[in-house]
């Protein structure tokens, strides 16, 4: 039983593997049904990948950043503004799109294939910084209805609530004030006659005392807040800064979290300064924590004090001050005094990185920024098209020569190797056709180079593979056990080269910017190809083709063959029989009788003599290579033969005993 389930253990991984390629590409076809690509859903499933900039073409837009007081942008605020347009396209779900400066004004924008009209005016929307107060905090995925409907029985930031807590901060301030409001909740509270009131009490249930009031929190307000998924990337896009004068939605830009904002207290234009740096203590000592330090204009320097004064007194999380770039949160600092010389020094868990960025966002703010589209045009893929023929000759002429190398050097072993590479080009252009659908992936030329490139990383896998292989029959392994030892020792030398190759494209991917990350992407993508290839595919196909005569007899065209290997000692063979160094022809083993017919011995001149062994004997040695335990009985077995019936040993026989003895 257990021999019939190690022989059914390859059949079982190579059918897992055949299961796993027919959903990937049976779930490609499905969407080219469901979800197929069209003009009008250029996003869209198709059994080809999508192609980037360089290779399909697209649009071009051309964009010059115009301040409204005539100032000058900088090159930060250049780089700042080509984060923000990224931010956007990235969230969009374009990839290999190019955003690049042009000069010292332009912004040059290449996206590819055909965008909708949506991407390409959230490209040319300008960008805007807002200090709003923090209402509510949250997790940053949706929130069950059922959770939220206990959070609000619970929470004062519930929208059934949200009067009583306007009640009672009225109370606590004076009755004035709540008759100055004409709210119907503190005019409860006072006795005073619901008549009274002049206007209509449902808006004066909603009106706010002050930005801070979590009276803004509406029941519609309140179900977008659950609604909200802020690790979805086309909630992180931006464009949208929401209305100045009521409370809105977003997202911290990384999606960690989401918040409901109060109006808008101050614009990023009443920014004066913002810079980065080690904090400076009271006695003058430079600390090693970093810092950012914003500064304000006379104006928001009076709006600055007012809006720090009212948050030092309230509770969290109502006393954080949002900074919304683009309508997403870069910030949200906790007010702990007032500040009334509009000078605030911002500190946290800063790396001089993260400061620095926070610190050039804060000047971009700073800017009465918009973009002007300068032009607009599409780009021809006539070149594109040109580049991706070569880059498809370059890999075909790769392939070739691998199948060649592989040919020359294993015989019909390398068939293997062509298979090999066939099933990882096609598990290859299955996975970038799905990326290409689910996520937006466009393969660019450099992308094309990483797939070349990994042809030979993929050999080189089939490669260590088989020589381990070879050493083992070298050493007088059996074919079976010579694929078991070797991929045992092979799998640690190709996990690790992968691992290496892997790690790479990783920092290669996260460091590098434009087209190099396409190279880094397919270069990581084919490493893990070539995993599950080697494990599912290669490693079982020769456990099936171990156990077949044409390879397991060594023939000479499987690659295998014990005299083109150079095989110095004698192997066992199977069915009794012992391979010898000397000859090709199979010595029969003394006890060992064959399955299908008995083995005659072999003419005198191809048989394998005996040999004094001695301690530590060995190939190489003046005496002879060592015999193993088969071949030596065997060759007891002959010699007891050639000295008679009676069993005495012969003159030679008895002199080698002797000199064995001394």
């Amino acid at each position: 039983m257990a021999t019939s389930s190690t022989r059914a253990r390859p059949v079982r991984t190579l059918v897992t593997l055949g299961i796993l390629i027919v959903v990937l590409f049976g779930s490609l076809f499905a969407g080219t049904k469901l979800d197929p690509k069209t003009e009008d859903n250029p996003g869209g499933a198709s059994l080809t990948p999508g192609l980037a900039l360089d290779l399909e073409g697209g649009t071009q837009i051309i964009l010059q950043p115009v301040t409204t007081d005539g100032s000058q942008p900088t090159a930060e605020d250049i780089n700042q503004a080509i984060n923000v347009i990224r931010q956007r396209i990235d969230a969009q779900g374009v990839s290999e799109a190019e955003i690049t400066s042009q000069g010292q004004n332009n912004i040059v924008v290449g996206i590819p294939g055909q965008p909708s009209q949506e991407t390409i005016d959230l490209v040319s929307t300008s960008a805007q910084m807002r200090f709003r107060p923090v209402l509510a905090v949250g997790m940053p995925t949706a929130t069950p209805a059922d959770e939220a409907t206990d959070e609000a029985a619970g929470d004062d930031a519930a929208a059934e609530d949200a009067p009583d807590a306007t009640e009672s901060a009225d109370a606590a301030e004076s009755d004035a004030t709540s008759e100055e409001t004409g709210d119907p909740a503190a005019d409860e509270a006072t006795e005073a006659p619901a008549d009274d009131a002049t206007t209509d009490p449902a808006e004066e249930a909603t009106r706010p005392e002050n930005p801070s009031d979590l009276a803004q929190i509406t029941p519609e307000l309140q179900e977008q807040f659950d609604a909200l998924d802020c690790t979805l990337p086309e909630n992180l896009v931006g464009g949208d800064s929401g209305p100045t004068d009521s409370a809105f939605v977003a997202c911290a830009d990384d999606g960690s979290a989401k918040y409901i904002l109060g109006p808008v207290e101050i614009e990023g234009t009443d920014i004066s300064n913002a810079n980065s740096g080690l904090r400076v203590g009271q006695n003058g000592v430079v600390t090693n924590e970093w810092v950012v330090n914003i500064e304000f204009d006379g104006e928001g320097t009076q709006a600055f004090r007012d809006v720090t004064t009212r948050l030092t007194s309230l509770p969290a999380p109502q006393n954080q001050f949002a900074m919304v770039l683009d309508g997403l949160v870069i910030s949200a600092p906790v007010s702990q005094v007032a500040i009334p010389d509009g000078k605030a020094e911002i500190s946290g868990s800063f790396t001089r990185d993260s400061a620095a960025t926070l610190a050039n966002q804060l000047n971009f703010g700073s800017l009465p920024l918009t973009f002007e589209v300068q032009s607009q045009e599409q780009i021809s893929a006539t070149l594109g098209s040109e580049q991706l023929e070569k880059g498809l000759l370059a890999g075909a002429i790769g392939m070739l020569l691998v199948v060649i190398y592989s040919l020359f050097q294993y015989r019909t072993l390398g068939l293997v190797t062509v298979a090999s590479l066939g099933i990882a080009a096609v598990i290859t252009f299955g996975v970038i056709s799905v990326l290409s659908w689910t996520i937006g992936y466009r393969l660019s030329l450099a992308g094309v180079a990483g797939l070349i490139v990994a042809i030979g990383i993929t050999a080189d896998s089939f490669i260590v593979y088989f020589e381990r292989i070879r050493d083992e029959l070298r050493d007088g392994r059996t074919l079976n056990s010579a694929v078991e030892k070797g991929w045992q020792r092979a799998r640690r030398t190709i996990l690790a080269s992968d691992a290496v190759n892997f790690v790479a494209a990783i920092v290669l991917y996260y460091l590098a910017v434009g087209g190099v990350r396409g190279f880094a992407f397919t270069l990581g993508l084919t490493t893990l190809v070539d995993l599950v290839v080697v494990f599912l595919f290669t490693h079982p196909l020769m456990q099936l083709l171990a156990r077949t005569k044409f390879f397991a007899n060594g023939h000479p065209a499987s690659g295998l063959d014990p005299r083109r290997l150079g095989v110095r000692t004698a192997r066992y063979a199977g069915r009794g029989r012992v391979v010898g160094a000397t000859s090709t022809e199979a010595a029969p083993v003394a006890g060992v009788e064959p399955e299908d017919a008995p083995v005659t011995d072999a003419p005198e001149p191809t048989r394998a003599a005996p040999v004094r062994e001695t301690v530590g004997a060995g190939v190489g040695r003046a005496d002879g290579p060592r015999m193993t335990i088969a071949e030596r009985r065997a060759a007891e077995r002959r010699a007891a033969a050639a000295s008679g019936d009676d069993g005495s040993p012969s003159a030679d026989a008895a002199g080698d005993e002797n000199e064995e003895k001394h």
